[in-house]
């Protein structure tokens, strides 16, 4: 009998994987391995060796960003990148790097805009957002540094208009160990102002 081959979602994954996609992005879901089990839940499919992998979630939910949004979502990511870069330059102090979502270009209405900064005391990090007028809400966030290790990190949310932001921080030696990444558990991508405005530019019209 032939080897089932794994490396091919079948229909039940990928139609726990599509159905996850949509909480995700409807419901502001954040968790995946969450997303998936209310997936399954919903389509009455529980057994745990068809849940997809958090990759797949991914692509689900970039296909859907494709297929429901199509221009329109290239428009949106830019105007959370700006609101991202626009919050860096405020914090160069701390070195920001943009992650997740809106760097991933899988980012919705429901999605955080997330930022890593760099101090070796959190407070001020606290200080500096509320000399912005904004009003910053200690949040923990427990981060894989090996594959079988998390560790919390200090941070902050903070709503600045149409948009909520979640801010981890860092120790100074931090810059060069990123995380772990909840997708495909290799270190994070973390973009810089400049690679974030790098990537504003590319969607800039050429003349002519």
């Amino acid at each position: 009998m032939p080897r089932r081959n794994r490396s091919r979602p079948d229909h039940q994954r990928t139609a726990i994987a599509q159905e996850a996609a949509r909480l995700m992005q409807e419901h502001g879901l954040r968790d995946f391995r969450s997303a998936k089990e209310k997936a399954g839940l919903r389509l009455r499919l529980e057994d745990r060796a068809a849940l997809p992998s958090n990759q797949e979630v991914e692509q689900a939910i970039a296909e859907r960003n494709r297929i429901f949004r199509g221009e329109g979502h290239e428009a949106f990511l830019d105007v959370m990148r700006r609101e991202a870069l626009q919050l860096m330059g405020e914090l160069a102090a701390f070195d920001p790097r943009l992650v997740g979502a809106v760097l991933a270009g899988t980012a919705t209405e429901t999605s955080a805009i997330e930022l890593h900064v760099f101090s070796d005391a959190s407070e001020e990090v606290g200080a500096a957002l509320e000399g912005l007028g904004l009003s910053a809400r200690p949040l923990e966030q427990r981060l894989r540094v090996r594959r079988d290790q998390a560790e919390p990190f200090p941070g902050y949310r903070i709503r600045r208009g149409d948009f909520e932001f979640r801010l981890a921080v860092f120790p100074e030696r931090g810059r060069g160990n990123a995380p772990l990444s909840a997708i495909d558990g290799r270190p994070m991508r973390r973009a810089t102002a400049r690679d974030v405005a790098a990537l504003l530019a590319q969607r800039l019209p050429t003349s002519t």
